[in-house]
């Protein structure tokens, strides 16, 4: 049996998979964000602890005590600053925070070659900027910190006493450098720090420690290994089976993201793609990320006054995109990839008097796929290669959703079983690599299929034509969206 715990933003997500990669059980325990100020999202770190031991202790015990080894995952980017004897500063400031802005154009000033030592642009969800924010803002908190770790990090600090890392997670700081695969003395020095504020750093499906006597008591389990994990998008791919390059999943959940495994490290930092490494040795991948893909469709539901959302989309796939149809900008809440633009906004364009709810709901649902549809394209720019896709998050629920990301996409979209269970599942796994010792390539494979949409050629050639008339809709805004801003 393996543990797989996902130290989420919304809850901790605890699975146990068999040796036949069966999800035998899996509980959850919710967490609250703290928003104190405008732009701020803060945790605190004792509550990842105490909702991962909730989440634990709600597995069958007899199953628990049949647990040979962890893996552990969760949200990317968090700031866990911790004094000399372990305890946290102060809340940890989450991925989702945008205080830092002024913070990322220092860092970038500070150390010109952050782009090709990080291959990212420097953002605000990212840790770096996080410290020196810290260090303008809080300067006596920051004279204390004796350690830096990201959110599953410190859980795996209260499992075993040991600071550790992986690879996925930290390449998410902006103090990695991603292809030597190991901290970056130049970036630590640009937010005053070095390596020892830095955990060890191994591989994912590496063994990082054990479990500790007084701690495994207390779960119900063996003081068993504990795998290096990753950050929740790349185990979510190694549950998915997208490990070898070329592979790809696409996660259509409140943000949506487009995941690509590649053999070597493929930076596009300008068009805001992210080229981090995977959670398996010599293994990278890249990320393109829209800020707004079934939020949007949340959102024009709500505001139409729909709350059968299966019928918004029936009478959206009733309706049919044509040449004519209403276009909708995705951008709700800004767009990362490829614009990197926070002054973005959603945008109708097309609308008559004719024009009714059904065609609003397929607008969201066209203009979300042709966000994905420019993403892939930026990934595609540094060299990779994508093959099949698949497809996991909640507006994966929709199918007529998937016949148009098929068709914008132009690949086939894979529906597979156990993707509901997402990074968890993906953080078992890696346990169990950590044990065994067997190839990554013979435990991460795809789980079986449920259900593969090909794209449409009719619906794909539709697009095709629409698609420029998107494009140049956020080009002709763009300094409108700045000015709007101010």
């Amino acid at each position: 049996m393996f543990l797989g715990i996902d130290i989420g933003t919304s809850s901790v997500k605890a699975v146990l998979v068999d040796g036949q990669d069966t999800v035998v059980a899996q509980a959850t325990a919710p967490l609250t964000v703290n928003r104190p100020q405008p732009l701020f999202s803060e945790q605190d770190p004792e509550a990842w602890w105490q909702a991962s031991v909730s989440a634990i202790c709600a597995l069958p015990k007899a199953s628990r005590r049949a647990v040979q080894a962890v893996g552990l995952t969760g949200q990317m980017h968090g700031a866990t600053l911790l004094d000399q004897t372990d305890r946290p500063l102060r809340p940890a400031i989450l991925w989702n925070d945008g205080r830092s802005a002024a913070e990322c154009a220092e860092l970038e000033r500070l150390q010109p070659r952050a782009r090709n030592i990080t291959g990212n642009l420097i953002m605000p969800g990212f840790t770096a900027p996080k410290l020196l924010w810290v260090l303008h803002h809080e300067p006596d908190t920051f004279a204390r910190v004796r350690s830096v770790l990201l959110p599953k990090d410190y859980v795996r600090l209260k499992l075993t006493g040991e600071k550790v890392s992986d690879m996925s997670d930290s390449a998410g700081t902006s103090w990695l450098d991603v292809a030597a695969r190991d901290w970056s003395d130049e970036m630590l020095a640009a937010t005053s720090l070095d390596r020892s504020h830095m955990p060890k750093l191994v591989e994912g499906n590496a063994p990082s420690a054990k479990v500790l006597k007084n701690i495994a008591s207390e779960l119900g389990i063996p003081p068993v290994v504990v795998a290096g994990g990753g950050g929740d998008n790349a185990a979510s791919a190694v549950g998915m089976g997208v490990v070898k390059s070329g592979q790809a999943f696409l996660s259509l959940g409140t943000s949506g993201v487009l995941f690509v495994a590649t053999d070597r490290f493929r930076p596009n930092p300008e068009k805001a793609a992210h080229a981090f490494c995977h959670c398996l040795p010599q293994c990278w991948h890249q990320m393109s990320v829209m800020l707004s893909a079934s939020s949007g469709f949340d959102w024009i539901a709500k505001v139409t006054g729909n709350t059968d959302l299966n019928a918004l989309v029936d009478a959206a796939k009733a309706k049919g995109i044509q040449r004519q149809s209403p276009f909708f900008l995705p951008y709700l809440s800004g767009e990362r990839t490829p614009h990197n633009d926070p002054n973005s906004r959603g945008v109708f364009f097309g609308m008559t008097s004719d024009t009714t709810a059904a065609d609003l709901a397929l607008a969201v649902l066209e203009g979300v796929a042709f966000g994905f549809a420019d993403g892939m394209d930026v990934l595609l720019e540094s060299g990779g290669a994508i093959n099949e896709i698949s497809l996991t998050g909640g507006g994966a629920r929709f199918t007529y959703w998937g016949e148009i990301l098929a068709a914008a996409l132009n690949r086939p979209l894979v529906y597979r079983q156990s993707s509901e269970v997402g990074a968890a599942f993906g953080a078992a796994r890696l346990a169990r690599l950590a044990l065994t010792g067997e190839k990554p390539d013979s435990v991460c494979v795809a789980p079986p299929a449920k259900q593969v949409i090909e794209s449409d050629p009719q619906l794909s050639g539709v697009l095709s034509q629409r698609r420029p008339t998107f494009i140049h809709l956020y080009r002709d805004l763009k300094n409108t969206f700045l000015e709007f801003s101010r």
